[in-house]
Protein backbone atom coordinates (compact mmCIF):
# COMPACT_ATOMS: atom_id res chain seq x y z
CA UNK A 1 0.00 0.00 0.00
CA UNK A 2 1.15 3.37 -1.03
CA UNK A 3 0.73 6.82 1.02
CA UNK A 4 -1.81 7.92 -1.16
CA UNK A 5 -3.96 4.41 -0.36
CA UNK A 6 -3.39 4.77 3.29
CA UNK A 7 -5.16 8.44 2.94
CA UNK A 8 -7.86 7.09 1.33
CA UNK A 9 -7.66 4.52 3.81
CA UNK A 10 -7.52 7.47 6.66
CA UNK A 11 -9.97 9.70 5.17
CA UNK A 12 -12.77 6.42 5.46
CA UNK A 13 -12.39 6.54 8.89
CA UNK A 14 -12.74 10.10 9.54
CA UNK A 15 -10.29 12.17 11.24
CA UNK A 16 -11.23 14.13 14.26
CA UNK A 17 -10.16 17.58 15.30
CA UNK A 18 -9.14 18.11 19.07
CA UNK A 19 -9.34 21.73 19.91
CA UNK A 20 -7.15 22.79 23.34
CA UNK A 21 -9.78 23.57 25.80
CA UNK A 22 -12.06 20.31 25.02
CA UNK A 23 -12.02 17.38 27.36
CA UNK A 24 -10.29 15.03 24.50
CA UNK A 25 -7.36 17.46 23.95
CA UNK A 26 -4.46 15.55 25.05
CA UNK A 27 -3.74 17.07 28.49
CA UNK A 28 0.15 16.40 27.94
CA UNK A 29 0.52 18.94 25.11
CA UNK A 30 -1.47 21.89 27.60
CA UNK A 31 2.53 21.69 29.01
CA UNK A 32 4.30 23.50 26.20
CA UNK A 33 4.61 27.05 25.96
CA UNK A 34 3.18 26.75 21.99
CA UNK A 35 0.58 24.12 22.70
CA UNK A 36 -1.50 23.87 18.76
CA UNK A 37 -4.90 25.40 19.45
CA UNK A 38 -5.91 22.15 17.67
CA UNK A 39 -4.74 18.56 16.50
CA UNK A 40 -6.18 16.64 14.10
CA UNK A 41 -6.62 12.21 15.05
CA UNK A 42 -7.27 9.15 13.17
CA UNK A 43 -7.75 5.70 15.25
CA UNK A 44 -9.14 5.03 18.51
CA UNK A 45 -5.43 4.27 20.48
CA UNK A 46 -4.63 8.14 22.31
CA UNK A 47 -3.89 7.17 26.01
CA UNK A 48 -2.89 9.71 28.89
CA UNK A 49 0.96 11.09 29.01
CA UNK A 50 1.48 9.05 32.38
CA UNK A 51 0.75 5.50 30.46
CA UNK A 52 2.99 6.83 27.28
CA UNK A 53 6.19 5.87 26.30
CA UNK A 54 8.22 7.81 23.21
CA UNK A 55 10.88 5.65 21.62
CA UNK A 56 13.22 7.91 19.41
CA UNK A 57 16.01 7.60 17.09
CA UNK A 58 18.05 7.67 14.27
CA UNK A 59 16.31 6.87 10.76
CA UNK A 60 19.79 5.06 10.16
CA UNK A 61 19.66 2.67 12.65
CA UNK A 62 22.02 -0.62 12.89
CA UNK A 63 20.18 -3.98 13.11
CA UNK A 64 21.06 -4.17 17.03
CA UNK A 65 18.79 -0.43 17.82
CA UNK A 66 16.09 -1.86 15.51
CA UNK A 67 15.68 -5.01 16.98
CA UNK A 68 16.44 -3.49 20.65
CA UNK A 69 13.91 -0.83 19.83
CA UNK A 70 11.15 -3.74 18.64
CA UNK A 71 11.50 -5.40 21.71
CA UNK A 72 11.67 -2.51 23.92
CA UNK A 73 8.33 -1.71 22.52
CA UNK A 74 7.05 -5.35 22.77
CA UNK A 75 8.20 -4.94 26.26
CA UNK A 76 6.32 -1.68 27.39
CA UNK A 77 3.26 -2.92 25.37
CA UNK A 78 2.88 -6.12 27.03
CA UNK A 79 3.21 -3.81 30.32
CA UNK A 80 0.27 -1.62 29.72
CA UNK A 81 2.10 1.21 28.03
CA UNK A 82 1.36 2.67 25.05
CA UNK A 83 4.57 3.58 22.59
CA UNK A 84 4.14 7.38 21.16
CA UNK A 85 7.30 7.99 17.80
CA UNK A 86 7.47 9.73 14.77
CA UNK A 87 7.03 6.92 12.12
CA UNK A 88 10.65 7.99 10.64
CA UNK A 89 12.25 5.28 8.86
CA UNK A 90 15.16 3.25 11.54
CA UNK A 91 13.93 3.57 15.40
CA UNK A 92 10.85 5.14 14.91
CA UNK A 93 9.57 2.35 12.53
CA UNK A 94 10.90 -0.25 14.63
CA UNK A 95 8.98 0.92 17.63
CA UNK A 96 5.73 1.44 15.83
CA UNK A 97 6.38 -2.34 14.69
CA UNK A 98 7.52 -3.74 17.92
CA UNK A 99 3.83 -2.47 19.49
CA UNK A 100 1.50 -3.42 16.91
CA UNK A 101 3.67 -6.96 17.10
CA UNK A 102 2.59 -7.24 20.41
CA UNK A 103 -0.94 -6.53 20.39
CA UNK A 104 -0.49 -3.20 22.03
CA UNK A 105 -1.07 0.71 21.06
CA UNK A 106 0.91 2.77 19.04
CA UNK A 107 0.78 6.91 18.85
CA UNK A 108 2.67 8.16 15.30
CA UNK A 109 3.03 12.13 15.37
CA UNK A 110 3.83 13.05 11.88
CA UNK A 111 5.00 16.34 10.48
CA UNK A 112 2.34 16.44 7.75
CA UNK A 113 -1.68 16.88 7.54
CA UNK A 114 -2.90 13.73 7.77
CA UNK A 115 -3.74 13.50 4.01
CA UNK A 116 -0.35 13.45 3.27
CA UNK A 117 1.71 11.00 5.01
CA UNK A 118 5.70 11.03 5.51
CA UNK A 119 7.24 9.44 4.76
CA UNK A 120 4.94 8.10 1.56
CA UNK A 121 6.71 4.90 1.77
CA UNK A 122 5.45 4.22 5.47
CA UNK A 123 1.59 3.99 4.27
CA UNK A 124 1.28 0.50 5.16
CA UNK A 125 2.27 1.00 8.92
CA UNK A 126 0.10 4.22 9.22
CA UNK A 127 -2.67 2.18 8.07
CA UNK A 128 -2.01 -0.49 10.78
CA UNK A 129 -1.44 2.32 13.73
CA UNK A 130 -4.75 4.31 12.57
CA UNK A 131 -6.37 0.93 12.93
CA UNK A 132 -5.25 -0.32 16.54
CA UNK A 133 -3.70 3.12 17.79
CA UNK A 134 -3.70 6.58 16.63
CA UNK A 135 -1.84 9.13 14.46
CA UNK A 136 -1.59 12.66 14.97
CA UNK A 137 -0.49 15.81 13.47
CA UNK A 138 -1.24 19.79 14.65
CA UNK A 139 -1.37 20.42 10.36
CA UNK A 140 -4.89 20.13 9.14
CA UNK A 141 -3.16 19.13 5.87
CA UNK A 142 -0.48 18.70 3.31
CA UNK A 143 2.55 18.13 3.26
CA UNK A 144 5.56 18.81 5.54
CA UNK A 145 6.44 22.92 5.97
CA UNK A 146 9.74 24.31 6.09
CA UNK A 147 12.91 22.81 7.38
CA UNK A 148 12.18 23.21 10.91
CA UNK A 149 8.52 20.82 10.25
CA UNK A 150 10.41 17.88 11.95
CA UNK A 151 11.59 19.23 14.95
CA UNK A 152 8.85 20.91 15.98
CA UNK A 153 7.13 18.20 15.36
CA UNK A 154 9.44 16.51 18.09
CA UNK A 155 8.23 18.36 21.00
CA UNK A 156 4.96 16.85 20.19
CA UNK A 157 6.45 13.64 20.68
CA UNK A 158 8.07 14.63 23.86
CA UNK A 159 5.01 16.32 25.28
CA UNK A 160 2.35 13.21 24.97
CA UNK A 161 4.81 10.96 26.93
CA UNK A 162 6.07 10.35 30.41
CA UNK A 163 9.19 9.57 29.56
CA UNK A 164 11.50 9.82 26.16
CA UNK A 165 14.00 7.03 25.31
CA UNK A 166 16.90 7.91 22.55
CA UNK A 167 17.70 4.55 21.28
CA UNK A 168 20.09 5.71 18.63
CA UNK A 169 20.74 9.28 17.84
CA UNK A 170 24.05 10.91 15.66
CA UNK A 171 25.56 13.97 16.53
CA UNK A 172 23.01 15.90 15.14
CA UNK A 173 20.20 13.33 15.28
CA UNK A 174 16.48 15.13 14.87
CA UNK A 175 15.77 12.50 18.01
CA UNK A 176 18.08 14.91 20.43
CA UNK A 177 15.72 17.70 19.92
CA UNK A 178 12.64 15.00 21.46
CA UNK A 179 15.36 14.48 24.10
CA UNK A 180 15.20 18.15 24.83
CA UNK A 181 12.08 19.18 24.43
CA UNK A 182 11.44 16.17 27.13
CA UNK A 183 13.76 17.75 29.27
CA UNK A 184 12.33 21.27 29.00
CA UNK A 185 8.91 19.94 30.40
CA UNK A 186 10.68 18.53 33.02
CA UNK A 187 10.16 14.61 31.65
CA UNK A 188 12.88 11.85 32.39
CA UNK A 189 15.00 11.63 29.33
CA UNK A 190 16.72 7.90 29.24
CA UNK A 191 19.67 6.86 26.51
CA UNK A 192 20.54 3.17 25.18
CA UNK A 193 24.28 2.60 25.39
CA UNK A 194 25.85 1.97 22.17
CA UNK A 195 29.16 1.13 20.65
CA UNK A 196 30.96 4.41 21.03
CA UNK A 197 32.78 3.37 17.20
CA UNK A 198 29.07 4.03 15.36
CA UNK A 199 28.27 7.75 14.26
CA UNK A 200 24.46 6.74 15.99
CA UNK A 201 25.58 6.07 19.42
CA UNK A 202 27.54 9.78 19.69
CA UNK A 203 24.47 11.65 20.35
CA UNK A 204 22.85 8.85 23.26
CA UNK A 205 26.76 9.30 24.59
CA UNK A 206 26.80 12.90 24.81
CA UNK A 207 23.03 12.57 26.62
CA UNK A 208 24.24 10.22 29.28
CA UNK A 209 27.01 12.65 29.97
CA UNK A 210 24.45 15.04 30.45
CA UNK A 211 22.75 13.28 33.17
CA UNK A 212 20.34 10.82 30.80
CA UNK A 213 19.34 7.76 32.55
CA UNK A 214 21.05 4.83 30.81
CA UNK A 215 18.64 2.45 29.96
CA UNK A 216 18.82 -1.44 29.57
CA UNK A 217 15.45 -2.90 29.29
CA UNK A 218 12.38 -2.08 30.30
CA UNK A 219 12.57 -1.93 33.63
CA UNK A 220 14.70 1.13 33.59
CA UNK A 221 11.79 2.95 31.81
CA UNK A 222 9.36 1.45 34.29
CA UNK A 223 12.19 2.69 36.60
CA UNK A 224 12.12 6.24 35.98
CA UNK A 225 7.90 6.59 35.70
CA UNK A 226 6.73 8.70 38.66
CA UNK A 227 5.26 6.63 40.95
CA UNK A 228 1.30 8.32 39.72
CA UNK A 229 2.41 6.46 36.32
CA UNK A 230 3.06 3.00 37.91
CA UNK A 231 -1.21 2.65 38.43
CA UNK A 232 -2.72 0.42 35.67
CA UNK A 233 -6.02 -1.16 35.74
CA UNK A 234 -5.33 -3.11 32.15
CA UNK A 235 -4.00 -6.28 31.73
CA UNK A 236 -2.87 -8.71 34.46
CA UNK A 237 0.59 -8.50 33.56
CA UNK A 238 0.06 -4.91 33.50
CA UNK A 239 -1.45 -4.57 36.50
CA UNK A 240 1.59 -7.12 38.50
CA UNK A 241 3.96 -4.50 36.69
CA UNK A 242 2.39 -2.08 38.47
CA UNK A 243 2.57 -3.61 41.73
CA UNK A 244 6.40 -3.88 41.24
CA UNK A 245 8.59 -1.19 42.73
CA UNK A 246 11.63 -0.76 43.99
CA UNK A 247 11.06 -2.62 47.80
CA UNK A 248 10.99 -6.55 48.01
CA UNK A 249 7.63 -8.18 47.78
CA UNK A 250 6.71 -11.36 48.23
CA UNK A 251 4.44 -13.57 45.52
CA UNK A 252 1.34 -13.11 47.37
CA UNK A 253 1.42 -9.65 48.13
CA UNK A 254 2.14 -9.13 44.75
CA UNK A 255 -0.93 -11.73 43.33
CA UNK A 256 -3.18 -9.66 45.92
CA UNK A 257 -2.01 -6.29 44.88
CA UNK A 258 -2.51 -7.60 41.03
CA UNK A 259 -5.90 -9.40 41.66
CA UNK A 260 -4.33 -12.65 40.85
CA UNK A 261 -3.59 -15.86 42.07
CA UNK A 262 -0.19 -17.04 43.07
CA UNK A 263 -0.10 -19.31 40.13
CA UNK A 264 -1.53 -16.93 37.74
CA UNK A 265 1.16 -14.36 38.94
CA UNK A 266 4.00 -16.36 39.34
CA UNK A 267 3.22 -17.17 35.32
CA UNK A 268 3.08 -13.58 34.72
CA UNK A 269 6.39 -12.97 36.63
CA UNK A 270 8.39 -14.87 34.46
CA UNK A 271 7.44 -13.35 31.42
CA UNK A 272 8.33 -9.56 33.20
CA UNK A 273 11.68 -11.23 34.36
CA UNK A 274 12.36 -12.16 30.50
CA UNK A 275 11.45 -8.70 29.83
CA UNK A 276 13.61 -6.97 32.38
CA UNK A 277 10.88 -5.49 34.20
CA UNK A 278 11.03 -8.16 37.20
CA UNK A 279 13.92 -9.34 39.11
CA UNK A 280 13.72 -12.50 41.09
CA UNK A 281 14.81 -12.40 44.63
CA UNK A 282 15.76 -15.64 47.22
CA UNK A 283 12.52 -16.51 48.90
CA UNK A 284 10.17 -15.64 46.13
CA UNK A 285 10.64 -12.25 46.71
CA UNK A 286 10.54 -9.61 43.68
CA UNK A 287 11.20 -5.76 42.99
CA UNK A 288 11.03 -4.02 39.95
CA UNK A 289 14.03 -4.74 37.12
CA UNK A 290 16.56 -2.14 35.86
CA UNK A 291 19.38 -0.09 37.38
CA UNK A 292 19.09 0.30 41.18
Amino acid sequence: MNGAACVADAERQSARVLRAGSSEYPRGLNDLADAPPAVWVIGPGLASRERCIALVGSRAASAYGAAFTRRLARDLCGAGFTVVSGLARGIDAAAHAGALEAGGRTIAVVPSGLDCITPPGHGLLAADIARHGALLSERESGPPFGRGAFVKRNRLIAALSAVTVVVEAAERSGALSTASAARALGRPVLAVPGDVDRPTALGTLQLLREGARPCGGAGDVLGALPASAATADESPRARLAAALGEEERTLEQLASAAGLSPGEAMAELLSLEWAGIARALPGQRWRRGGAR
